[in-house]
């Protein structure tokens, strides 16, 4: 997927404030918009400048895409990293499929799943829900935690610029949360025209990468290193989980990827997820002059070979 420079579509500099985004859009609308427009390429030029307007002109979009595309030149390859939205604090229920599908790729990829859009309405309306992913650790979901979240939003300050403000809210994490869960807060949401009720603020859960743990759905993921005579022998070996350390017995003859299940101590909840231990066989160095010599023993004595087929 190619990057997108949508301030060079719209001829504005990055510190444009949102009149001159507004100023270059009407005078290059005039210059491409098909109806009148003799260029060869009017269509596709006005599909551009439509999509760089829809973004630019956007307080949160704008602010989204100005924190991600840093550095990037028009035509590079590129891939937003995993999560880069986490943390943005957006208004609105997300960009509509018939919006996504006017614009390019690199436009659904960035704001197809993210809130979007401005506020409008009546004198007695209901204030938009407001939209947000956080990230958790694992151990949040095995126990239930209390925990302070800080959220970007965007606002245009009296300069016309867009700018970032910082809340910061206390969350109460549910024991048994898994990742895509939506934890609502009422009334966090834009505030309501007149009297009527704020939106509520909905955050999006998901988990932050572990060096031990991987989740999937509610079920744990563990890589279970093990000794060559564990696996060989069969053992009973000790493995810290999050909420706390479970006793695994290894069958005789395992070997490295093979997956063991622990039915019910994965992510609690109704069911609760499994916890899959995948085996590593872990050999020791022949670093010291014992350790050489059982090598060497067993390379006589077993007739082993890793190679041959079964």
């Amino acid at each position: 997927m190619e990057y997108r420079d949508y301030y060079k579509a719209l001829g504005v500099p990055r510190e444009a404030t949102i009149d001159e985004i507004k100023k270059a859009y009407r005078k290059l609308a005039r210059k491409y918009h098909p109806d009148v427009s003799k260029e060869a390429d009017a269509e596709t030029r006005m599909r551009e400048v439509n999509e760089a307007y829809a973004v630019l002109s956007d307080t949160e979009k704008r602010t989204a895409y100005d924190q991600l595309g840093r550095g990037y030149q028009p035509g590079q390859e590129f891939r937003p990293p995993p999560d880069w939205d986490a943390g943005f604090e957006f208004s609105g229920p997300g960009v509509s499929g018939a919006e996504a599908a006017d614009f390019s790729d690199f436009f659904a990829e960035l704001f197809g799943r993210m809130g979007g859009g401005g506020r409008g309405g009546a004198f007695h309306m209901r204030g938009e829900d407001h939209h947000a992913k956080i990230l958790l650790d694992i151990e949040d979901a095995y126990t239930g935690a209390v925990r302070e979240i800080a959220l970007r939003v965007p606002h245009i300050n009296p300069q016309g610029h867009v700018a970032l403000d910082t809340r910061t809210l206390n969350v109460r994490i549910p024991k048994g949360i898994h990742g895509g869960q939506i934890i609502r807060l009422a009334g966090q949401g834009a505030p309501g025209m007149g009297e009527a009720k704020p939106g509520d603020l909905l955050l999006e859960v998901q988990f932050r990468p572990h060096a031990r743990y991987r989740v999937d759905g509610r079920d744990l993921h563990v890589v279970l290193p093990v000794a060559p005579w564990e696996a060989a022998l069969g053992a009973v070996v000790p493995v810290e989980v999050p909420d706390g350390q479970l006793q695994v017995r290894i069958p005789a003859g395992a070997q490295s990827g093979r997956v063991l299940r622990v039915r019910g101590r994965g992510i609690p909840g109704e069911p609760p997820g499994n916890l899959l231990l995948e085996i590593r066989v872990v050999l020791p160095e022949a670093t010291n002059p014992k350790a050489k010599e059982l090598y060497e023993t067993m390379a006589r004595e077993l007739a082993f070979d890793p190679r041959r087929s079964s």
